[in-house]
């Protein structure tokens, strides 16, 4: 999926929309690997979706101007920035840099036309060079910026945007990505960001601005459950923005070959204990305290009750009820709901999965490989129209056809360090010596903010010294929930090969599907076990402890093997394990 020409972008039309496009570039240079995504979905949607096909739905992608590259370039030389940008100053000097910095006066006044006519929320998102390139997409290690937009005078929407453009820029240069990029052969010097600044899909409903559903599909699973084949592929929704499915939150996932499937959960009680109850929105009401370096400044979160009251849970949510002791799609009665997206999923309220294959299908043959799409949707109130489906972004999966065999003895053999049948990818990794662990003795939810920055140091550690290596932890990796698990980011764990994700009777939850850490994941070709503690799946924890430490702190554990591990993933059964050889 290579950049498109510049000439392929018209340029911004100050009328935004209704001007007679809808992509639209400021600038000369690139429009960066999100950009490009764009371009390319976009024609795709003109070439290969017939309106005729699915009339229920409006389908576009949400209107968008990307400040180029070249623009970037003029904002680092102009402000002197680029020695602090690849300094190992702390994020958040490097922000307050940014934002005391000048935007390049050639641009401002296009952002100022754009915010004169425009008052509805914008996201204001990362573009970069390295990003979603093809095999080594930077998914969700850059940051993305909601703004309201709603302000009285222009002169503060004005500022707001700015400040939001500023920040991305920064982003390109925080702990995160520099972490990442050292997994790659590129260099931070080599990166060069673009910013998209797109409407955001969704509604107002009082002083929250949000999508009734937000969605990541892939058509590849390396999750298996039920009936469903790997090349069926797994699909996530949530209520409101997805910043809930990129942070590893409680959303549905269900494979599209079978929506009507719910996921295995054992009762009616654990099924509303584990589906989404809280959900993100653009604060539309009073401003929040002034932070233009947080990247959550203007997001607000809600509960189901707000989200009744706006109206937004007739076609998501199902209604328990205790006489029968089962859901009943919709809203009835006063008993707890479920967002489990029955009504659309399960009853055909409107035909969101069918839609949904389609796209993938028609962006699988254009780019010819396994695809991850993201989308927001907005349903119509009862005979009033269409639902809106924003088409927001698409990226190719890498899916190793390496074969590998890994039987169920296997899974029982001597000397298994590991061993699961819920296992993500597919290949064999010789040579691994270092294992980093969380300590199960030790493990408390309320401490994993500080075991992810433990982590991370060691991280930062092996990646200088060139050492892959196996990382095992509880709950969900990458969950910015820490009751789920442990809220690192990918530049924090980038240089394990294989991770795990192990349960505790204190730390049981169901497994991850976040949308661009897996994609990371994935596209790194990082094997990922799931190591439950009530099922069949073994875990030598007495081994680890045995191994002399290299590091150690409250609760993590460095250790190094005196031989080599190999990890074996069967990505045709889902089966894997980690053999030592002593």
């Amino acid at each position: 999926m290579g950049m498109p020409r510049v000439p392929d972008v018209p340029r911004f039309d100050r009328r935004f929309f209704d001007g007679s496009e809808r992509f639209t570039r400021i600038g000369e240079g690139s429009v960066g690997g999100k950009g490009a995504g764009l371009l390319r979905i976009h024609d795709i949607l003109l070439s290969r979706l017939d309106p005729g096909a699915f009339p229920d739905f409006e389908v576009s992608i949400p209107t968008l101007t990307v400040v180029a590259t070249d623009v970037f370039d003029a904002f680092l030389d102009r402000n002197d920035l680029r020695g602090i940008a690849y300094s190992d100053e702390p994020d958040e000097r490097i922000a307050h840099a940014f934002q005391r910095a000048s935007l390049p006066a050639e641009i401002l006044g296009d952002l100022r036309a754009l915010v004169e006519q425009v008052r509805q929320p914008l996201a204001v998102r990362s573009s970069s060079l390295l990003e979603d390139a093809l095999y080594r997409p930077f998914a969700g290690v850059y940051a993305t910026k909601m703004i309201p937009n709603n302000q009285l005078e222009p002169d503060a929407r004005f500022r707001r945007l700015s400040e939001a453009v500023r920040f991305v820029y920064a982003s390109a240069f925080f702990r995160a990505p520099k972490s990442y990029v050292r997994t790659t052969d590129r260099s931070i010097r080599d990166e060069k960001m673009a910013v998209v600044i797109q409407e955001v899909v969704g509604g107002r409903r009082g002083e929250r601005f949000y999508p009734d559903l937000s969605g990541v599909a892939r058509s590849y699973n390396f999750y298996r459950s039920g009936h469903a084949r790997p090349e069926d592929g797994v699909a996530s929704l949530a209520l409101g923005l997805g910043k809930t499915i990129v942070d590893g939150g409680l959303v549905w996932t269900y494979s599209p070959a079978f929506p009507k499937a719910s996921p295995p959960f054992g009762s009616v009680a654990e099924l509303l204990e584990q589906t989404q109850a809280r959900f993100w929105a653009v604060n539309m009401g009073k401003p929040p305290a002034y932070d233009p370096t947080r990247e959550s400044e203007y997001l607000v979160e809600g509960g189901l009750a707000e989200a009744e009251e706006d109206g937004t849970l007739r076609l998501v949510a199902s209604s328990y009820d205790a006489g029968s002791d089962r859901l009943q799609p919709g809203l009835h009665g006063t008993g707890p709901r479920a967002v489990n997206f029955s009504p659309i999923l399960v009853h055909g309220a409107l035909p969101l999965n069918d839609l949904v294959r389609k796209l993938m299908a028609d962006c699988e043959a254009a780019l010819g490989e396994k695809v991850e799409i993201e989308f927001a949707v907005t349903l119509p109130a009862p005979g009033a129209g269409k639902a809106r489906f924003g088409f927001l972004q698409v990226r190719p999966l890498v899916v190793s056809h390496a074969f590998v065999d890994v039987s169920a003895s296997d899974l029982q053999a001597e000397k298994v360090l590991l061993a699961s049948d819920d296992v993500m990818g597919n290949g064999e990794v010789p040579g691994l010596r270092d294992v980093v662990y969380v300590r199960p003795d030790r493990f408390e939810g309320r401490f994993s903010r500080r075991i992810a920055g433990e982590i991370a140091a060691i991280n930062d550690r092996l990646l200088d010294a060139g050492r892959p290596y196996l990382l095992v932890g509880f709950g969900r990796w990458g969950s910015s929930d820490p009751s789920l698990g442990i809220p690192v980011g990918w530049g924090q764990i980038c240089g394990a090969r294989a991770i795990v994700e192990a349960t505790l009777p204190r730390m049981n939850v169901e497994l991850s599907q976040g949308s661009h850490f897996f994609h990371n994941i994935s596209s790194f070709e990082v094997s990922y076990f799931c190591v439950r503690h009530d099922r069949d799946h073994r875990l030598d924890w007495p081994w680890l402890e045995r191994q002399e430490a290299e590091a150690e702190t409250e609760f993590v554990r460095h250790v190094r093997a005196e031989m080599p591990l190999t990890v074996k993933v069967d990505g045709r059964s889902g089966r894997g394990v980690v053999i030592r050889e002593a």
